[in-house]
């Protein structure tokens, strides 16, 4: 750096410094983007006694195997709903899922999941386009005709899904399906950042 002209050093410290402010602006706004679509969808969560009696909750999908074994995130999903629905809190399953290629389903898995265990058909609506949160929302608005609704997932995703929802003015709550540690949890958790700034656009 002895040979750099002392112009020619300012310039790079004033670029450096730009970038610095931009980057920390940068970082400011995602916190808080994430904090408010969070926060916002979070103000909804309802315990399983506390959440209010409607006709339809949306069960969102998650992995199958190829066997159409639910993995555990999906299994915990379908046993709360199940629960809500024995206690009267809902009285129509909206499943909403990927089911974008001829051997991937998730809805239909989830389907069979829940009619092994007693649900009659004539209770369960399926959604094959729900390819992602957004979708599913706004498939439970536009193609099924919902309105007040509850959202049940666990909740890393719930709050996001809760803001979305309230944002296309549906009337939910959320209840969380945690029922196990799920493997990879902090990987789901950091794609919710970026998955969060995309619902706040």
């Amino acid at each position: 750096m002895k040979n750099v002209p002392l112009y020619m050093l300012r310039k790079v410290k004033k670029v450096l410094a730009i970038l610095s402010v931009l980057g920390l602006v940068m970082l400011v706004s995602v916190a808080s983007i994430n904090s408010y679509v969070y926060r916002r969808g979070r103000a909804f969560i309802r315990l399983p006694d506390q959440v209010k009696p409607v006709k339809v909750a949306v069960v969102f999908g998650a992995y199958v195997y190829p066997n159409g074994t639910p993995s555990h995130a999906v299994e915990d999903r379908l046993l709360t709903a199940l629960d809500l629905y024995r206690a009267g809190k809902f009285s129509k399953f909206l499943i909403s899922g990927d089911h974008g290629q001829d051997d991937y389903d998730e809805v239909n898995a989830m389907r069979a999941y829940l009619e092994e265990a007693g649900v009659p058909k004539s209770d369960l609506f399926l959604d094959h386009a729900g390819f992602d949160t957004y979708n599913s929302m706004l498939r439970a608005r536009d193609v099924f005709g919902a309105k007040d609704v509850i959202l049940v997932t666990q909740e890393f995703h719930l709050p996001r899904a809760l803001y979305i929802a309230q944002a296309l003015g549906l009337q939910a709550e959320g209840v969380v399906a945690d029922r196990r540690n799920l493997a990879g949890l902090e990987r789901l958790e950091l794609r919710e950042v970026g998955a969060r700034l995309k619902a706040f656009a």
